[in-house]
């Protein structure tokens, strides 16, 4: 669909309509399971690591162990390194760079800084660089397994003078999340994106910098600028589906730019290599709503809107703060740890000041990452206390702004007045909907009968403002997903810091989770669960470090972060 149509009403509902079909169509239900493979050849796994065969390789020096920056600095600010190409490895390291190597038997794969679902990585990651002294001005593909730079090509002369500037763009290759979920990979896919902006932004904060999503790109010139509208240089191999365009660096001016024509050469270097050879399935549909919710020009800044937490809840009080260290371990070491658990310790419980830290977070006015998302929140916590020190167990809710407090009060149809939670902090308008000491069986059973769900210290559904937004801009489909994954990639960190773990839950019962919460029609749609808990660890499972063979950097050239 061609982005000058984009304004034209009729355009924006037909592409609305075929929003609310796809999601619809991909909704888990008790009786049956949203369209997906019969069956897995894991042997046949779609390869995880895309390279450009024939691009020239610039290898990126491990820095992220000389970084001092604590998790608590992370949130109140550092001394920016300088924009070189150590901190820019550094950079990659934290948020798209391997963490480590698993094992089991025969069985050995990797994981990365960012989170994804099913650990199939759709998202791809790209560097555009000018005026780097250490690193020639170009547009560059980065290569976690190698931790290196592909150049793809140099940038159009002239355009990169002044000040050394920074862009990551984000696309995704969605025949990865095809390949075992089928038409729901769409949705994945987004919650990828948001899962990988947040690891840019946290990555971001060790090395004092910003990191905030670019406005006013639509789909078909992002394409443009990364390379991936280029046929020729596909091939066979499977497409790469644009998303966001990231400014980074040091503080910057109060709008993001658009590096508008820097990649208009032809000088493009490489080819994408092909990841799954044999393919078994297709799904058209995939592709029908990746056009539907192709963003036009502009688009993103009309979306924008102010940020604000629920007034009616805090009354002009401060950003909530529970009481008690954020932490003073290393922001590298803690980021690099981050694991999906895979099982729950049901005899741990999470003390309440911990529980509180980790939903205080989530609050648009919490800083760190929340400062990289343009958009006016527009997704919301219903979170389920199984074991929280002190707190009833139950449903509460976290709206994250005024708009939401209100849709939320009318839509959630409990039959019983909420009651704002006396322990919870200043500013915090965390709400108690009902008590339910059973809980936690039913959480399982909508959570596609996952016991990550149950046993975990509390689990949340993450509900959406959904007709709304879609009405007037279809494209916010992808934001309403990506804003869902950022909140997971917060939840996920922040119980890292307090020695607990998350785990991120694409599979639930849609419907049936709006029974529950007495939610009808479409004006409030769930999009994602996650858990947090105490994890137990597989012992059959062996590690192996990320970048064996590969030395270490020892000294940073930035400022002392101690």
């Amino acid at each position: 669909m061609a982005e000058a149509l984009a304004v034209d009403p009729a355009d924006v509902a037909l592409r609305a309509g075929l929003v609310r079909t796809y999601h619809q169509r991909t909704k888990h239900q008790l009786q049956r399971y949203a369209a997906g493979p019969d069956t897995l050849d894991w042997d046949a796994q779609p390869d995880p690591f895309r390279r450009w065969a024939g691009a020239p390789l610039t290898p990126l020096p491990l820095v992220a162990d000389t970084l001092r920056t604590t998790w608590s600095e992370l949130h109140t600010g550092v001394p920016p390194s300088p924009l070189n190409r150590r901190s820019i490895g550094a950079l990659f390291e934290l948020s798209f760079g391997l963490t480590a190597w698993k094992q089991q038997g025969p069985d050995r794969w990797a994981l990365r800084a960012n989170p994804s679902s099913g650990n199939l990585h759709p998202t791809e990651a790209y560097l555009l660089a000018g005026g780097i002294t250490d690193l020639d001005d170009g547009l560059y593909h980065y290569a976690p397994r190698e931790h290196a730079l592909e150049l793809r090509t140099p940038l159009v002369a002239g355009v990169a003078s002044g000040e050394p500037q920074l862009w990551i763009g984000l696309s995704s290759i969605q025949w990865r999340e095809a390949w075992k979920y089928g038409e729901r990979a769409f949705r994945y896919c987004q919650l990828d994106t948001g899962h990988a902006l947040g690891a840019l932004r946290y990555a971001a904060a060790t090395l004092g910098w910003q990191a905030r999503v670019v406005g006013g790109i639509g789909h078909s010139e992002l394409a443009a600028l990364l390379g991936l509208d280029r046929e020729a240089d596909f091939g066979l191999a499977e497409a790469e589906e644009p998303e966001l365009l990231v400014q980074v660096g040091p503080p910057m001016a109060a709008s993001a730019a658009i590096p508008r024509g820097w990649t208009n050469t032809d000088r493009w270097h490489g080819r994408a290599n092909r990841l799954d050879a044999r393919p078994m399935y297709r799904w058209p549909v995939i592709a029908e709503v990746a056009a539907a919710t192709g963003e036009p020009a502009g688009g993103a800044a009309s979306a924008s809107a102010s940020v604000s937490a629920p007034a009616a809840a805090i009354a002009g009080a401060p950003a909530a703060t529970a009481p008690g260290p954020l932490g003073t371990r290393h922001a590298a070491t803690l980021i690099r740890q981050r694991r999906s658990a895979q099982h729950f310790d049901r005899r741990v419980s999470l003390p309440a000041t911990a529980f509180f830290r980790i939903a205080a977070a989530l609050m648009p006015d919490a800083g760190v990452p929340w400062d990289a998302w343009p958009h006016r929140p527009r997704v919301h916590a219903v979170l389920y206390a199984h074991r929280i020190d002190g707190l009833t167990p139950g449903v509460y809710v976290l709206p994250r702004c005024d708009a939401g407090a209100d849709l939320l009060a009318g839509a959630l149809q409990t039959g019983a007045p909420w009651q704002r939670v006396a322990e919870a902090p200043a500013g915090l308008p965390l709400q108690r909907i009902a008590e339910h000491p059973a809980l936690a069986g039913t959480l399982r059973t909508l959570s596609c009968h996952q016991a990550i769900a149950s046993d975990a210290c509390f689990a949340l559904s993450l509900l959406a403002e959904f007709d709304g937004p879609l009405a007037t801009a279809p494209w916010r489909y992808r934001q309403l997903f990506q804003e869902a994954g950022l909140i997971g990639q917060v939840l996920y960190l922040h119980a890292e810091a307090e020695g607990f773990r998350g785990t991120g839950i694409g599979c639930y019962f849609d419907d049936a989770v709006h029974e529950l919460l007495g939610l009808a029609g479409d004006r409030v749609q769930v999009l994602y669960h996650f858990t947090v808990g105490a994890p137990l660890a597989d012992t059959r499972i062996g590690f192996e470090p990320p970048y064996a063979g590969r030395a270490p950097v020892t000294a940073f050239d930035g400022p002392d972060h101690d």
